[in-house]
């Protein structure tokens, strides 16, 4: 039964994605090719990346411990990704309190 139950939260997970990414792809071939620019955001609130992932980009996403965020949009998709720089950096400031 567990295992039931597993599998139909990994259906609707993967259902969920595909619908997002799927919704971003058509809002941009829904505007003229020049005003694609493949990167905003789903009703004003979730955030989409369609171009192609940059080292840079790699770089200020997942490691920017300077940065505030904990999250930010992610370098390729649809959502959010963990800035572990930022994690790392909170991690030594809290055992430096500590010590």
């Amino acid at each position: 039964m567990a295992r039931r139950r597993s599998s139909k939260r990994k259906w609707i997970g993967r259902a969920v994605v595909v619908g997002l990414v799927g919704t971003a792809v058509l809002t941009e071939l829904r505007k003229p090719r020049e005003e694609r620019a493949w990167h905003g955001k789903l009703a004003g609130l979730i955030p989409y990346e369609l171009r192609p992932p940059t080292l840079q980009r790699v770089r200020d996403t997942y490691w920017a411990p300077e940065d505030d965020h904990l999250v930010k949009p992610t370098v390729w998709g649809v959502g959010w990704a963990v800035n572990v720089g930022r994690v790392v950096k909170k991690i030594r400031d809290t055992k430096q309190i500590a010590a």
